[in-house]
């Protein structure tokens, strides 16, 4: 894989929480979809691959209105937030093998106007994998939404490492810090202090109101080809030196796994960097999925950058922040920019490395990570470089 394929286009909607300003969840998509083809200097025409998310209109119903006449290569990757950069493999798995030559990658949703946390996580757990497990034996003991499983393994980090408060904070404020830099941003005009974080209304311990990501309605896409394809395109193309995707064992639940802290990307991220055949130490930058603060935690230490239990220290100090050691999310992330299933991370690391973002430009960004999380614990990694 490494080397083979490019990411050469990225497009995105405008990102709302306001109920009269919303669209469908196919017209937003469409619209994050012709950015990004756009943005590649192609015509609808010229793809012939689909990735759709799990969420929202079908390969046929994007194709029909995007004017796809020749679709040669379509599926689905059901692994909820990990999807988008596990798509993002099968993209380049698929250009490179000539399954397909020009492959769009759109995921969104109508994450705020339809309050999809309440009306389908909470009332259809069968979009879930595992869903029968939630129902059956979480939600009878008021464990009924992702904030409430998640905040187990945070308890327990903080149980076995002593990981703090503060520590979750720190990465709340970067994720605002970095949101501020970025005219798209939700929260940009909205500053945040430890303060703020630590008065903020307990959701599910040691959850507060600022360790969960935002609710939003809005899409983003992504066009991949082969390298040879990328070299004639209107913008750098940025080079998928590898990628990998795993479920952990058992994948449909936390509370029984022999190893509570263990995800796919314990299992994705070794694969990635090999393929990469670079290591955590050399990555410029990381988009790190952060539906909650110490999801972004955990995969720091799950990828690689620093030991497990020495993420909390790992945070401190500004060192996620932009000038710091490894700048995390750069854009504000699911905290503070907006959430739409982790597509967004990759449309940011591929401007990275463009090196074209102005106030929140990495400097000398040359090697970028995006990463994954969905569902019990799925794990999904791509190496990016420029």
């Amino acid at each position: 894989m490494k080397d083979k394929a490019c990411i050469v286009g990225v497009g995105e909607s405008a990102y709302t929480r306001d109920v009269e300003l919303s669209k469908s969840v196919l017209a937003i998509q469409l619209e994050a979809s012709m950015r990004a083809i756009e943005d590649a200097g192609l015509s609808p025409k010229q793809i012939d691959g689909i990735l759709p998310s799990q969420y929202g209109p079908t390969t046929e119903e994007l194709a029909a209105n995007l004017g796809i006449e020749e679709l040669r290569f379509a599926t689905t990757v059901h692994m909820g937030g990990a999807a988008a950069v596990a798509s993002l493999q099968h993209a380049a798995m698929a250009v490179s093998s000539g399954a397909a030559e020009r492959v769009l990658l759109v995921s969104g949703w109508n994450g705020y106007s339809m309050q999809r946390a309440r009306n389908i996580l909470s009332t259809n757990v069968t979009v879930l994998p595992g869903g029968a497990i939630a129902r059956d034996y979480y939600m009878p003991y008021g464990l009924t939404v992702p904030a409430q499983w998640y905040a187990l393994i945070a308890r327990r980090h903080m149980h076995e490492f002593g990981t703090t408060q503060e520590q979750l904070g720190a990465i709340a404020l970067a994720m605002r810090k970095h949101a501020s830099l970025n005219d798209k941003a939700l929260m940009r005009d909205r500053a945040l202090s430890l303060k703020d974080y630590l008065s903020a209304p307990v959701i599910a311990d040691p959850y507060r109101m600022f360790d969960c990501c935002l609710e939003t309605d809005g899409a983003a896409a992504v066009v991949v080809t082969s390298a040879e394809r990328a070299k004639d395109r209107k913008h750098r193309p940025v080079y998928i030196m590898g990628a990998a995707a795993a479920h952990p064992y058992p994948a449909d639940e936390f509370t029984n796994r022999e190893d509570i802290f263990h995800t796919g990307l314990t299992d994705a991220a070794p694969k990635a960097f090999a393929i990469a055949d670079v290591s955590p130490s050399d990555v410029d930058f990381a988009e790190i999925y952060d539906c909650f603060t110490f999801e972004v935690l955990q995969q720091i230490e799950e990828t690689g950058f620093c030991e497990r239990g020495e993420g909390g220290a790992f945070v401190e100090g500004g060192r996620i922040e932009i000038g710091g050691e490894l700048p995390v999310n750069t854009h504000g992330g699911l905290l503070s920019e907006a959430h739409v299933l982790g597509m967004s991370h990759i449309v940011e690391a591929a401007r990275q490395l463009r090196g074209n973002l102005g106030k929140r430009q990495v400097k000398g960004a040359e090697i970028g990570v995006v990463t994954g999380w969905g569902d019990f614990g799925d794990g999904s990694i791509a190496v990016l470089r420029r």
